[in-house]
């Protein structure tokens, strides 16, 4: 049995959902060849040669890019079983299977990927229809498993986890690194101590799939992972799980079994931020054990908003873990989507202004500040009265329903204040909120700013926000 398995993107980052299956099907005794398009070129011969082509769709970029090879695949190999799994994929499920692809697994996939390439194996030494390079008749119809919005109301499978296998993806030096003071830069791995999540936000895309549902891996699987990243060259580790606090006591283990296991070696982890008020006793072991920032998902400060989303927190919630966080002496990196129908001329400025007076300026991604709520196929927000009344139907090449504000001003200025972050990607993050703060407030109040002056008490700069290179994209 030959597999591929292919990443088109993950935030630039070793793909560890390349890195999981391969462990699994090759402890299952498959030839399996891995493929980060971000960072290798995909090779006819390589998918010409394959038995089972793999996508790991995780995200909404990573399926658009996968679209076109997905085409090029079913050329290549016609006689090959194509398969996509990952958030994504039971997401997407029907126009992938349109696509070619033959297989739609879930997000917790690893058996049942190796499942499928046994029977093909099987069937293969049998002599039946893959053995003779016939494609099996009905296999376009495709076999959709846990897909659809509803799809995970059942109980998700529970895995035993197995140590990824990295070998024959690019070195982790050609990947995203952590910015340390004086611009110093760390090689960064990436692994994962949960799946899913047990929170419902309205707008994010995990929800229509797990369903409340989130799954932990063993400390001694996330454990050796990482021992093995750093024994390859990483300094700094990201752990990628939607909520690293979903469950506490998970965390407190693998942070102390990180520390004893790779002493010196740092990381970071995403909190929500009612995880980081109610959990606010454990930030200091976070800090202690190697963390060096936490990102969060604040998305607004406007309590309407944060009420439409459904985040579990206020805006007074998102200043208490500012203040946690800096007590702590961790760095807080809060992530927004600014625009949204909800969204008013006053509250955006309004969110600059909060930055600012937060001293956050140098924490936030200038493409924070532009981002735009994202309507995936089977996203909870549909049946909203307010969404349904801006939003058109799905869109088969963007992979969304796209929206349209109520005032088009706003849209307006965030089409152009994309544009003038992507031109700005390499000047300092400082400057760049200035410029998004003068246009926003020249477009929408037609005033003039002028600069910015220092926030009194602030005490960090640029050099002392770690931060990893890599654009924050979804």
């Amino acid at each position: 049995m030959r597999a591929v398995l292919l990443s088109t993107y993950e935030l630039g980052r070793q793909p560890f959902g390349l890195a999981s299956p391969a462990a699994w099907l090759r402890a299952a005794g498959a030839d399996v060849r891995l493929v980060d398009a971000s960072r290798q070129r995909v090779e006819d011969a390589v998918l010409g040669g394959a038995d089972l082509i793999g996508f790991h769709l995780p995200m909404h970029t990573a399926t658009r890019l996968a679209l076109p090879l997905l085409a090029r695949a079913r050329r290549l190999a016609p006689g090959a079983r194509l398969c996509a799994f990952g958030l994504y994929a039971p997401l997407n499920a029907p126009l992938l299977v349109e696509a070619g692809v033959d297989h739609v697994l879930g997000v917790e996939f690893e058996a049942d990927l190796v499942a499928l390439a046994q029977s093909l194996d099987g069937d293969r030494k049998a002599g039946g229809p893959r053995a003779r390079g016939e494609r099996i008749a009905g296999a376009r119809d495709g076999e959709v498993k846990a897909a659809g919005p509803r799809a995970a109301r059942t109980p998700l499978p529970r895995l035993a986890f197995h140590v990824p296998d990295r070998r024959g993806l690019p070195p982790l030096d050609r990947y995203a690194q952590l910015v340390i003071s004086t611009g110093r830069r760390l090689t960064a791995g990436y692994t994962e101590a949960s799946r899913g999540c047990k929170h419902r936000c309205r707008h994010c895309p995990i929800v229509p799939v797990y369903d409340g549902q989130f799954r932990v891996v063993p400390v001694d699987v996330v454990v050796a992972d990482v021992a093995q990243q750093v024994e390859a060259g990483a300094r700094h580790v990201t752990f990628g799980d939607p909520d690293f606090f979903n469950g506490i006591t998970h965390a407190r283990r693998v942070v102390r079994a990180f520390a004893a296991r790779v002493p010196g070696t740092t990381y970071d982890v995403t909190i929500k931020v009612e995880h980081l008020v109610k959990h606010a006793s454990d930030l200091p072991l976070l800090r202690e054990t190697g963390c060096v920032f936490v990102t969060s998902a604040v998305e607004s400060i406007d309590d309407r908003v944060l009420g439409a989303l459904q985040k579990g927190h206020t805006r007074r919630d998102a200043e208490r873990a500012v203040a946690l966080c800096r007590d702590a002496g961790l760095t807080l990196v809060p992530t927004f989507v600014p625009f949204t129908p909800w969204t008013t001329r006053d509250g955006y400025l309004d969110l600059l202004e909060w930055i600012a007076a937060e001293d956050l300026v140098e924490h936030v991604a200038p493409v924070q500040l532009v981002i735009r709520l994202l309507l995936t196929s089977g996203a909870p927000l549909l049946g909203d009265p307010v969404v349904r009344a801006v939003a058109a139907p799905f869109d088969r090449k963007r992979l969304v329903h796209p929206w349209a504000h109520p005032d088009p001003a706003l849209d307006a200025l965030q089409r152009d204040l994309e544009v003038m972050v992507a031109a700005s990607a390499h000047e300092p993050r400082a400057a760049v909120f200035d410029g998004v703060r003068a246009l926003a407030h020249e477009r929408l109040r037609g005033e003039r700013l002028p600069p910015r002056g220092v926030v009194a008490g602030a005490v960090r700069t640029r050099a002392e926000v770690p931060w990893l290179d890599e654009p924050w994209y979804c």
